[in-house]
C-alpha cells in the first residue's frame, strides 16, 4: 500500500500529463482520486461487489496500457465514464451468456452448496426463459419444452408429434435463436434501465 502521495496537490490535466509521460507514481494518484467513483459507477450497473472490484481493475489497467492516448482526452472524466460503461456492458452481457449457457446446456437443479448470488443469477435467468418460451409459437414451444424440459431425443419427439426428426431440429434451432435473442434484448434493457437511473 502507498503511503505517500506526491502528486496529491498537483491539477487533474497536468497529472494525465505525467501519466501519459509514463509517470507510475502520476499513475497511482489517478488511481487513488478516481478508483471509488468508477467503482461506485460499476456496482450500480453490476449489482456486485465482485464484479465492480474487476471492473475498477481493468479500466485502469486499461488506462496505463493506453497512457500515451491520454494527452489527447479533452475531458477525462467523460472518458472514465464511457470507460466504466463499456467494460460494465461486457461483465453483464458475459453473465447473461453464462446464464443461457447453463440453461441450455445443463437444465440441471442448482447443488444445495451454491452461493446466493448465483441462485439469484439463476431465478432470474429463469423468469427470463420461461418469458422467452412462452412467446414461442405453439408447435416450436412444444417442441422445446419436450426436449429440455422432459429430455427426450428429437426422433422420440417427431414419433411423438408425428413430425420428422429434420422438422424438431428445425423448431429447435428457431427456439434457441429467439431465446437468445431476448436475452440480448432484456440485457440491454436491464443496462440501459441502470443507466436512466444512475
Amino acid at each position: 500500500m502507498y503511503t505517500e502521495r506526491p502528486y496529491k496537490n498537483v491539477l487533474e490535466s497536468d497529472l494525465i500529463f505525467k501519466v501519459a509521460a509514463g509517470d507510475q507514481k502520476a499513475f497511482t494518484e489517478l488511481f487513488e482520486r478516481y478508483q471509488t467513483l468508477v467503482y461506485d459507477f460499476s456496482i450500480r450497473l453490476t449489482r456486485s461487489k465482485t464484479h465492480a472490484e474487476e471492473i475498477v481493475q481493468n479500466v485502469f489497467i486499461r488506462i496505463w496500457v493506453n497512457r500515451s492516448n491520454l494527452s489527447h482526452i479533452e475531458n477525462f472524466g467523460a472518458y472514465l465514464n464511457r470507460a466504466t460503461r463499456n467494460h460494465s456492458f461486457t461483465v453483464l452481457k458475459k453473465l447473461a451468456a453464462q446464464a443461457l449457457s447453463e440453461i441450455e446446456l445443463t437444465e440441471q437443479v442448482i447443488p444445495g452448496g451454491t452461493n446466493a448470488e448465483h441462485l439469484l443469477l439463476y431465478n432470474d435467468s429463469a423468469k427470463i426463459l420461461k418469458t422467452a418460451v412462452d412467446k414461442l409459437p405453439p408447435q416450436r414451444k412444444l417442441v422445446y419444452e419436450l426436449c429440455h424440459e422432459q429430455g427426450l431425443k428429437y426422433e422420440e419427439v417427431a414419433a411423438k408429434l408425428n413430425i420428422s426428426p429434420g422438422t424438431v431440429h428445425t423448431h429447435m434451432k428457431l427456439a434457441l435463436k429467439t431465446i437468445r435473442a431476448h436475452f440480448k434484448y432484456m440485457d440491454a434493457m436491464l443496462i440501459i434501465f441502470f443507466l436512466m437511473n444512475k
